[in-house]
């Protein structure tokens, strides 16, 4: 009889040790899988449970929450969803989040072990801190001023503060509203299909996603490079390059829209937007100089963040002279982004120092109490400081008396530069309209803000579309909208802090 009770219980031990055993196994070895199975709703519903932080654009809240009362509890909602869908992304209980959303998603779902009030406070308690805040550098009049001037017009506006980096404005055209993919029911899937089968694109963000060809806003570029190469050392010396310019190694010639190129100044040229004095000052800068140029300038950068991805710009670096001629005036392969082409007004306006553009001030705590701040950005050097003030005077000139006059703001000094892309096989597509300016105003010692703004569907007979007529009146409300935010920020007491 005590033969058999031992051996039950020897049996009965050994069950339980393969009990404990498995009981790890499963905690230790399997846990990750299991957390990762789709069929396994136990942590969206612990990531629904509570509501979501918010995102501030001028310290008041863009996001909410919804209560349900169902298993996924908590709902995102947006306030002027569309006006700030660039930024912000949607947060998706069936499609997941992006952007801002995504970028930030931590601090927003409260996951950050440094929202809690004290070191491993989560793992002890097993809970989760209340979401936290992520304060934009968007300054919410430029938004709208950007959003209300493209007026559903397929196209984009990118707006950063030169002597910063912050952005302070995004916006992409035509828009959406990121709430109808907040939940789980069929009527997302039903907004998620039909959006994704607009032809217009309306959740691709052209701002920071879209790649254009910039057309003559990539003159400022080359003219930067023929100034700091020698190839140009004053600005009213006559270039001696004809009009038409044939290209180097073929029979294609180059011709431009204006009158007065043949051998023109780089003043005149870069003022009426000659295609050839550009093309030809390019070649004579030489491959490796203009792609030392625009590498400066920020493009080809592999990975820009902000904090969430932005699409590289491009500058082909291996080309024939006639293909470096092309890419000289914005066309052949090289391809911007709006934000990109901000960057490089922002880098003239700031002395021909770039600042690392970026989109999160800093993040909170639900009670607002700063968890992190913006990181040093670094700074890099696009060109020497007298450049940059021939720059200056160039895109100044291109508002005051070229191509730009409709960009002009009383009380500032705004520069600019106006664009026409081609594209399209054969450049039969409608072409882009460009627009990229800075603006300064009389009373302040620093720039306020440098925007780029591209119009895809420019709304003008093919012959008469141009950066001056559609994308400059956009950049223009753009410059107002920052200048009376500077001004406001400087009445305040805030100067240009935010």
């Amino acid at each position: 009889m005590r033969r058999c009770a031992r051996h039950a219980g020897a049996v009965c031990l050994l069950l339980l040790a393969a009990l404990l055993v498995n009981a790890v196994r499963v905690q230790l070895v399997e846990a990750g899988a299991l957390d990762d199975d789709p069929a396994n709703r136990r942590g969206a519903i612990e990531r629904y449970a509570q509501p979501r932080g918010a995102i501030l654009v001028d310290g008041e809240p863009v996001t909410g929450s919804k209560d349900t009362h169902e298993h996924l509890r908590h709902e995102r909602t947006y306030r002027n969803g569309p006006l700030y869908a660039p930024v912000t992304g949607f947060s998706s209980q069936t499609y997941g989040t992006t952007f801002l959303e995504h970028a930030e998603d931590r601090t927003l779902a409260g996951t950050d072990p440094l929202l809690a009030p004290l070191p491993f406070w989560p793992e002890l308690t097993r809970s989760r801190s209340p979401g936290g805040r992520v304060v934009t550098t968007v300054d919410g009049a430029a938004q709208r001023a950007a959003y209300g001037a493209l007026a559903g017009r397929k196209g984009a506006v990118a707006a950063v503060e030169p002597d910063s980096g912050r952005v302070l404005a995004l916006v992409s055209s035509p828009s959406y509203d990121p709430g109808v993919l907040s939940g789980n029911g069929p009527a997302v899937d039903r907004a998620w299909r039909e959006l994704n089968a607009d032809p217009d694109q309306p959740m691709l963000n052209r701002a920071v996603r879209q790649t254009y060809p910039p057309g003559s806003t990539f003159k400022v570029v080359t003219a930067a490079a023929a100034l700091a190469s020698g190839v140009v050392r004053d600005l009213d010396e006559p270039t001696s390059v004809p009009d038409p310019y044939r290209l180097p190694g073929t029979t294609k010639e180059l011709t431009n829209a204006v009158d007065g190129c043949a051998g023109a100044s780089l003043r005149y040229a870069f003022t009426w937007s000659c295609n050839t004095v550009l093309a030809g000052l390019g070649a004579r800068v030489g491959l490796a100089g203009m792609v030392g140029a625009a590498r400066d300038f920020g493009f080809n950068e592999p990975a820009v963040r902000i904090p969430f991805a932005v699409a590289p710009s491009t500058f082909d670096r291996h080309m024939d002279t006639a293909q470096l001629a092309l890419s000289s005036v914005g066309q052949f392969d090289t391809r911007a982004t709006p934000l990109q082409m901000a960057v490089v007004a922002a880098a003239v306006a700031n002395g021909g120092t770039v600042r690392t553009p970026y989109l999160v001030e800093r993040t909170a705590t639900a009670d607002g109490s700063t968890v992190r701040t913006a990181p040093p950005r670094p700074a890099r050097q696009a060109m020497d400081p007298r450049t940059a003030a021939q720059l200056r005077e160039l895109m100044e000139g291109v508002v005051t008396g070229g191509t730009g006059t409709r960009a002009a703001i009383p009380g500032a000094t705004v520069g600019g530069k106006t664009g026409t892309a081609q594209h399209g096989v054969g450049n039969a597509g409608v072409p882009y309209a460009w627009f990229v300016s800075w603006a300064q105003g009389d009373d302040s010692p620093r720039p306020a803000v440098a925007v780029a703004v591209v119009v895809e569907d420019a709304s003008a007979v093919r012959g008469e579309i141009s950066g001056g007529g559609d994308a400059a009146p956009i950049a223009r409300a753009v410059m107002a909208a920052a200048l009376a935010s500077e001004v406001r920020r400087s009445r305040d007491g805030g100067g240009g802090a935010r």
